[in-house]
C-alpha cells in the first residue's frame, strides 16, 4: 500500500518561496499511468488542484497558479516537490501530496496526511 508524507517548513515570510518535499513508500512515483498531484486546502474553504508531475515527468499546472508554481521529483528519493514562489497570507492553508491516474478532474486514490503552511511575517 503506498504511503505519502509531506514535510517542509511550517511558516513562510510573505514574498518567499514555499517550497515542500512528499516521501512516497510502497511504490515508486515512476511506476506507469500514475500522477502526483499537490492539493492544497485554505482555511473554510474547498480543495484547490495546483498541478501535478506524470509518472515519465510531464507536469500539468492550474492555470491560475501555474506562474508562480513549479512541481518536480527526485526519482532516486521517490519524491515528488512543490515550490511556490511570491507567497502571500492568500497561500496559507493545508498542503497535500496525492496520487492519482490523471491531474485535475481525476480521483486520487492515495493522500498524505497534509501538512499546514502559514504565510505571516
Amino acid at each position: 500500500q503506498v504511503q505519502l508524507q509531506e514535510s517542509g517548513p511550517g511558516l513562510v515570510r510573505p514574498s518567499q518561496t514555499l517550497s515542500l518535499t512528499c516521501t512516497v513508500s510502497g511504490g515508486s512515483i515512476t511506476t506507469r499511468n500514475y500522477w502526483w498531484s499537490w492539493i492544497r486546502q485554505p482555511p473554510g474553504k474547498g480543495l484547490e488542484w495546483m498541478g501535478g508531475i506524470a509518472y515519465n515527468g510531464k507536469t500539468e499546472y492550474s492555470p491560475s497558479l501555474k506562474s508562480r508554481t513549479y512541481i518536480s521529483r527526485d526519482t532516486s528519493k521517490n519524491q515528488p516537490t512543490l515550490q511556490l514562489n511570491s507567497v502571500t497570507p492568500e497561500d496559507t492553508a493545508v498542503y497535500y501530496c496525492t496520487r492519482g491516474m490523471g491531474g485535475s478532474g481525476y480521483q486520487q486514490d492515495s493522500w498524505g496526511q497534509g501538512t499546514q503552511v502559514t504565510v505571516s511575517s
